[in-house]
């Protein structure tokens, strides 16, 4: 399974910031549409990622407030990305590695969409179940008489 077939079923609507934009901004926006990330895309190109790990690391560090602090202060410059070609088994040894909980998925210089872990754990739960679903249909199905012995006489 890779990337793409989880961004297939995901869909591909992207939440974004610009390095400028104010985080309290940022914040509501991700409040609102009750998600835990925005790309920060600069002139068409991926410069960071903003999650609410970043933006607690912030009110923490600015004594519980926002403040008038920016996206860029606070962004995650260097995100771990993907391709829509990477295995699924790849992106999750690439996102317990670093503890993320989002990844960009690039083609190219081309934003494709974000997965989350929870996308990760669902595709491959879901997997799963189809293949027992299937392995338990194969043996339903046995045939009878394949694991009878048949009788010598004859």
């Amino acid at each position: 399974m890779q990337v793409s077939d989880i961004l297939r079923v995901k869909g591909n609507t992207l939440y974004t910031a610009t390095p400028d934009h104010a985080l309290a901004d940022a914040v509501n926006l991700m409040a609102e549409r009750d998600i835990g990330s925005l790309v920060v895309m600069s002139q068409g190109h991926l410069v960071g990622m903003l999650t609410f790990r970043e933006v607690i690391q912030a009110v923490v560090r600015n004594g519980g407030s926002l403040g008038s602090l920016q996206v860029r202060g606070v962004m995650d410059a260097q995100p771990l990305v993907c391709t829509p070609e990477t295995e699924i088994d790849e992106v999750r040894r690439m996102m317990l590695e670093r503890h993320a909980r989002y990844m960009p998925v690039m083609s190219g210089h081309m934003l494709m969409g974000v997965i989350s872990f929870y996308d990760v754990a669902k595709a491959v739960v879901d997997s799963q179940d189809f293949e027992n679903r299937m392995l338990k249909a194969y043996i339903r199905d046995w045939p009878a008489d394949a694991t009878e012995p048949t009788s010598g006489q004859g």
